[in-house]
């Protein structure tokens, strides 16, 4: 079966592409265009990963973001106060003058811990973000 390609439009910092060409080389994709949909179809692996997150879990949510982008630290707060129920520690490291790394250990609901993962996700001046879950010690 043969699939369409469609032909989209992305603007990227030059710094992230130069990033992205480098790997894509590394690797021996044959164009750019091969390392993207690559990218996507894992992006898309972990969005589906994230929807089986269910019951009692233990994980951790890791973030880079720019503290110095407007408003940015407050939501972080705000979105943790939110969660505090399952937030059990976390840990905040300066990177740099602009950039801080967090850690924040989690132990609840999968589906409310999912919740605060997409939250910080989406907030603009987060850099990058991972969640990881493990099933509860009765499981494991």
């Amino acid at each position: 079966m043969e699939t369409e390609l469609m032909r989209i439009g992305v603007s990227l910092p030059d710094t992230l592409l130069d990033k992205f060409d480098e790997i894509i080389e590394k690797r021996g994709y044959s164009s750019r265009s091969e390392g993207i949909r690559d990218a996507i179809r894992s992006y898309i692996s972990y969005y589906e990963w994230m929807g089986d997150i269910k019951g009692y879990r233990v994980g951790t949510v890791s973030v880079i973001y720019d503290h110095t982008k407007r408003g940015l630290s407050n939501a972080l707060a705000d979105i943790q106060h939110q969660y505090s129920h399952l937030i059990k520690s976390s840990v905040h490291i300066h990177l740099d003058h602009d950039n801080c790394f967090e850690v924040i250990v989690l132990d609840g609901e999968g589906e409310e811990i999912k919740e605060l993962a997409e939250a910080i996700m989406a907030l603009k001046g987060v850099k990058f973000s991972k969640l990881t879950t493990v099933a509860s010690n009765d499981k494991i």
